[in-house]
């Protein structure tokens, strides 16, 4: 027999897991590390020997910063940037993790380069 408290309970649990799965927003700097750190480096500057293979690959500098907000990185994840090298990233991030990329580079983007990275 279903009483109204096993209703309420019910009810509560599938509310909850929205919440919880909410509450889970993506890593940005984890997917940063997995998808874009190969490129970019792990500061935003690309490796001596990927400017070499691919001379359009680019610095997330302030300069990067102040020309990309973040919806304009989440189209380029979403559709690929002018380069061919740049591929889409639309069938590996979901529209979230996008987002949550983008909000990284920006923080990359404004943090002081080490000296010797070749960023200004």
């Amino acid at each position: 027999m279903i009483t109204r408290s096993s209703l309420l309970l019910a009810f509560g649990a599938a509310v909850a897991v929205p919440a919880v799965a909410r509450a889970q927003a993506p890593d940005g700097q984890e997917l940063y590390q997995l998808n874009c750190k190969k490129c970019h480096g792990v500061l935003g500057v690309p490796p001596k020997a990927i400017q070499k293979k691919m001379s359009k690959v680019v610095t997330f500098d302030s300069t990067f910063a102040t020309k990309f907000p973040e919806d304009s990185i989440v189209k380029i994840l979403t559709k690929g940037g002018k380069s061919e090298d740049m591929k889409s990233f639309k069938d590996k991030l979901s529209p979230t993790e996008m987002v949550a990329v983008a909000k990284y580079v920006r923080q990359i983007a404004m943090r002081p380069k080490p000296a010797g990275t070749g960023a200004p």
